[in-house]
């Protein structure tokens, strides 16, 4: 019981010295002070030293884009884990080949021919790996693309369907997971599987709100769905009680079980979970916006490669072609809100594009060639998915600037940059940075993982100069507010960064 004291008084002496550090530092961001380069480096040694990480790993690398010069290297040629800051590669490899004014197009076809308003035979869904059948993209609200769908048969005179509505997923390979993923996650938001066809990021949306005390919640979903099966056990608690609430999913399974309990007059409680076929889930929501719709549906839903038929491409014709948003707005969802699903599907359609088969392998083959330009040998880092979410990706702080320098050079520096969140301003940076010299000069990717963050991009000097950076910390046990922290504040120093 002493020693247990004695470790608590270190540790609360430990954590109330680094918050007086983050209280020093914040003082000290309010003095504009220029910093040539041997003044910087020594600024820098002095911030990436702190005690409070070291038992941790800091890679670093900055580097003027206006000379080539190296300003700052920290173990920069270490291969790191670079959690989220995997989509640079995966979307600057999308810039180079596919380009910022790629669409996806999504298909929907039929075997039959239509008479006296029935459709007689298959409606057939053929998909590309379009991730932008969600609500942000379709108005608020997905469903209304497909009930745009529906109005587009009815007003070819369609009121009924004698077959049946089949997804035709081809176009992926079956590895709906990346490689080196814990399937323990993989019904959480962050890690919905992939697919050549999807529906609202492959996730529904759980709510659950309390009742009278000793009596059951209730539990809504979002989109409302058959295809996903609800396992309620929460019961509401007095209000002097605690909100306690348990959902899982199993793996390979779509039953969610939701367990535990909400206080009486507590807000609805909210949690997003993934589900497990993105082909089935999309052609259920389908069929029963159609139903809803008025459209009259004999047959049920498959997936091609589950259709008891084989499916003659030949004898199909299209009813309707729905075309995406731009690369470019696809780009800025993922780099600046992080968002894995997309840089997923993004991964296996670069691969779809380039070996006609979408797979996060054949993604990463095509991907070779933009490293070889780059002057990175792709031989020396490892990549396994396009999100971060693997702890098997390993890449250096050099290799990072490499990239960032090609795409200033020779790719799409515009569109690239845009897409990054800024400091102080929007994406996973609005909240960082604000209120100092920083505020809108820092366009970089945030990373989190297992002990791992990273902050990776560009920076504009008060004198008007390009840096490109990557800050990389691996294996700390600190709260991440601290790692944070450092890291903006290595990135404010930069910013006052003259030349001589």
């Amino acid at each position: 019981m002493y020693l247990k004291k004695i470790i608590s008084l270190l540790l609360f002496l430990s954590v109330s010295a680094i918050f007086g550090q983050v209280d020093s530092l914040k003082e000290a961001q309010k003095v504009e002070v220029r910093y040539n380069r041997d003044e910087l480096r020594k600024e820098l040694d002095k911030i990436f030293s702190d005690p409070s990480f070291n038992n941790s790993f800091w890679g670093v690398m900055v580097k003027s884009l206006k000379t080539g010069e190296t300003i700052y290297r920290r173990n920069s040629e270490k291969l790191m884990h670079p959690a989220s800051n995997i989509k640079l590669f995966t979307t600057a490899a999308a810039y180079d080949i596919l380009g910022k004014d790629f669409n996806y197009e999504t298909i929907l076809l039929t075997n039959g021919r239509i008479e006296k308003g029935v459709l007689l035979g298959d409606l057939i869904l053929k998909g590309s790996g379009d991730p932008t059948f969600t609500n942000k993209f379709c108005g608020g609200d997905a469903k209304k693309l497909y009930e745009l769908w529906a109005d587009t048969l009815i007003a070819k005179g369609v009121w009924a369907i004698e077959g049946n509505i089949i997804g035709d997923d081809r176009q992926f390979d079956n590895k709906k997971y990346g490689k080196g993923w814990n399937n323990e996650l993989n019904s959480q938001w962050f890690s919905a599987p992939a697919g050549a066809l999807s529906f609202n990021e492959n996730i529904v949306e759980i709510k659950i709100a309390p009742t009278k005390r000793n009596f059951p919640a209730v539990i809504t979903i979002s989109p409302n769905t058959s295809y996903v099966v609800i396992n309620p056990k929460v019961a509401t608690v007095d209000k002097e009680s605690f909100t306690d609430i348990k959902i899982t999913r199993e793996f390979n399974s779509n039953v969610i079980s939701i367990t535990g309990r909400i206080k009486e007059n507590s807000n609805t409680y909210t949690d997003y979970v993934s589900i497990d076929d993105p082909t089935t889930f999309s052609m259920t929501i389908l069929k029963e916006v159609f139903e809803n719709k008025g459209i009259k549906i004999s047959g049920g839903v498959f997936t091609i490669g589950g259709y008891p038929k084989r499916i003659q491409e030949e004898n199909l014709f299209p009813l309707h072609r729905h075309t995406s948003i731009s690369l470019n707005s696809i780009i800025k969802e993922i780099n600046k809100n992080s968002n894995n699903f997309f840089a997923e599907q993004l991964l296996r359609t670069i691969g779809l594009e380039i070996f006609n088969l979408g797979s996060a392998e054949n993604g990463i083959i095509a991907l070779r060639e933009l490293l070889d330009e780059a002057n990175i040998s792709p031989d020396d880092m490892v990549m396994v998915d396009g999100s971060g979410i693997s702890l098997f990706n390993l890449v250096s702080p050099k290799q990072i600037v490499a990239l960032l320098s090609y795409m200033y050079n020779y790719g799409n520096f515009r569109d690239f940059k845009e897409s990054l969140p800024i400091a102080g301003i929007d994406g996973t940076l609005s909240d960082r940075m604000a209120n100092t010299i920083a505020e809108g000069k820092v366009f970089a990717k945030s990373g989190y993982n297992t002990q791992s963050s990273s902050l990776c991009g560009y920076i504009r000097t008060e004198m008007g100069e390009l840096l490109a950076f990557s800050i990389l910390l691996n294996n700390y046990l600190v709260p991440t507010s601290l790692a944070n922290y450092i890291q903006d504040n290595a990135c404010i120093k930069m910013v006052n960064y003259k030349r001589n």
